[in-house]
């Protein structure tokens, strides 16, 4: 009796130390099921001690996780591989879903013999210090001594209000809707949402939906079975399976056809797809991001863009602002693109006068970075040495040649603007020799988008007809 009463204390003392620990505890056994969490645990996660003990400890999506499954398929926790984690940085998912930053160590439980009998981990919080961190970051954009976020250039209110919200839409497993014109980085903008984000680790996936047609979008988004048409000889993982665990980017999302818009509301609805010709349901593990530079709303009221799609893919709206709107960040781009373009070139150019520069900071920049990137190489072009000059600029600059509806952009062109825009189609191809592909990027617009807009103002190429 003795003996056991000793025992007793001594479990009772332990018991105590665990229970008030700060630091939140979880004990798992070898397949990765959750044993035993402490009451800091369950206060860290907002789980109660019932709802995680017999679970898997993938309910807690900790991100620099890896469950590898063995010959059996039986998910196999990574930490008995390793045999020990320590002061590892990572991110957890508490029950209300939003993230929990934390320092984790953790260690293997081993028997008299060495075996491994189960893990346990403690985890400290980290999310006061990762708010400082962040209010930090935002203080320094704010001072101006950042001016690089994710390869995004910037310092302007709308830039720096762009980049705090990609932060903390990054933390999220919401769909992401990015709004705005043609050029203004809305691509840059989804690889941030990825690099940033919990699903890093996994793929991202990109897709642009103008660029294809139904049949082939279809089969590329879901993939087939062979025989689902002519020329299916095989079967074929479509990407939404290849992104698994990762990210999906739905490029120019507003040209999805109404057939492929019902299966895309599936899969964000139910989170399976069927591949073309089969009726086997596939689970998907994806994020979704789109992107692009309609006007949804407006689609939506035309009947050519579901309502309800429209309400699951905007869950969190991110908008690009066009360059016109931070006109002050101007000569930061300037600065930057200007030595990349140098570095390939080769040329002894020092700078840009302050007379280009005005220019460059009083025209409208329909088509955005992407156009500024483009009048950048044609003065460095043209600049033979020293400074570059307003006689350098593409002459759309030099003129303040801006149409009033931007190329690619949302709203619909006045007649007079109309023609603004057939005009600087038509020199763009001129001066390209009418290779489509240069003059949509001089233009700072799609090629898809660019050979739509030759077809809706009648401009041919081969008859020169301008």
């Amino acid at each position: 009796m003795p003996e056991n009463h000793g025992q007793d204390e001594y479990n009772q003392y332990w018991r105590t130390v665990i229970n008030t620990m700060q630091d939140g505890l979880m004990v798992v056994d070898p397949s990765g099921l959750i044993v035993s969490v402490n009451p800091a645990f369950e206060e860290l996660t907002g789980y109660s001690a019932g709802e995680l003990v017999g679970s898997p400890c993938t309910l807690l999506e900790c991100d620099s996780c890896n469950y590898p499954h063995d010959s059996q398929g039986v998910l196999q926790c990574d930490l008995f591989k390793k045999g020990a984690i320590q002061r590892c940085r990572c991110t957890l998912r508490k029950k209300d879903g939003s993230p929990l930053y934390v320092l984790k160590n953790a260690a293997v439980i081993q028997g008299q013999k060495g075996e491994a009998m189960g893990g346990v981990e403690t985890l400290t919080d980290l999310s006061e210090a990762v708010a400082r961190e962040r209010e930090l970051v935002s203080l320094r954009r704010q001072m101006g001594m950042d001016e690089v976020f994710q390869g995004m250039v910037g310092r302007s209110p709308a830039m720096l209000r762009l980049f705090n919200l990609i932060e903390s839409a990054a933390d999220s497993d919401a769909p992401v809707l990015i709004t705005g014109e043609s050029g203004t980085g809305k691509e840059m903008v989804a690889e941030a949402l990825h690099r940033l984000g919990r699903r890093k680790e996994g793929p991202l996936i990109k897709v642009n939906c103008a660029s294809l047609n139904e049949n082939v979008l279809e089969s590329e988004l879901f993939g087939h079975v062979k025989g689902a048409f002519t020329g299916a000889d095989a079967n074929r993982m479509g990407r939404f399976e290849a992104a698994k665990g990762g990210d999906f980017l739905l490029d120019e999302v507003g040209d999805l056809p109404p057939a492929t818009q019902v299966k895309l509301l599936r899969v964000l609805q139910e989170k399976i797809l069927e591949r073309v010709g089969d009726i086997r349901p596939i689970p998907v593990d994806v994020r979704i991001i789109a992107a692009t530079h309609r006007d949804l709303k407006e689609l939506v009221s035309q009947g050519r863009f579901r309502e309800d799609l429209y309400y699951r893919v905007a869950v969190v709206p991110i908008h690009t602002p066009a360059l016109r709107e931070r006109r002050q960040d101007v000569p930061l781009l300037v600065e930057a693109f200007l030595k990349r373009i140098l570095e390939r070139s080769g040329k002894d150019i020092s700078g840009v006068e302050r007379a280009a520069m005005d220019l460059m900071m009083a025209y409208d920049w329909p088509g955005n970075v992407r156009e500024l990137i483009n009048a950048l190489e044609y003065a460095v072009v043209l600049c033979p040495g020293g400074m570059i000059e307003p006689g350098h600029l593409p002459e759309t600059i030099r003129h303040g040649d801006a149409q009033a509806a931007p190329l690619g952009g949302q709203a619909t062109p006045q007649p007079a603007a109309r023609q603004d825009e057939r005009e600087r189609i038509i020199q763009a191809l001129q001066q390209t020799g009418g290779r489509r592909e240069e003059a949509a990027a001089l233009l700072g617009i799609s090629r898809v988008t660019l050979w739509k807009k030759m077809k809706a103002y009648d401009i041919q190429i081969q008859n020169k007809i301008w």
